[in-house]
């Protein structure tokens, strides 16, 4: 089953599409198993797309490049079926945030 990881933060990062792109390569090369399908900025906060089998274990691939990049206190991830809608919030952890891209 294929699923849609997305890494959403807020803060400097979400007004500034250079340091985007620049994470967004980070992350294209640590995730051997999975593979970054695009971004979109605006209304305050940036997202990452990521297609994976596995989102947990691409959440942690990925969780040592938004470590360095100082982006941990600012993301929100979550996953959701290729074709689904509902969407399972992996970070912050025990989160009850509801998650949705504005």
């Amino acid at each position: 089953m294929h699923y849609q990881l997305v890494l959403q933060m807020s803060g400097e990062l979400a007004e500034d599409l250079d340091s985007l792109i620049d994470l967004e390569d980070r992350l294209t090369e640590a995730l051997t198993d999975a593979g970054v399908d695009g971004h979109d900025i605006g209304s305050g906060q940036a997202n990452v797309f990521i297609l994976t089998t596995d989102p947990h274990a691409t959440f942690l691939a990925a969780k040592p490049v938004l470590q360095k990049a100082d982006q941990l206190d600012n993301l929100t991830a979550a996953y959701r079926e290729a074709d689904g809608e509902a969407y399972t919030v992996v970070w912050p952890t025990g989160s009850t945030k509801v998650f949705k891209i504005l």
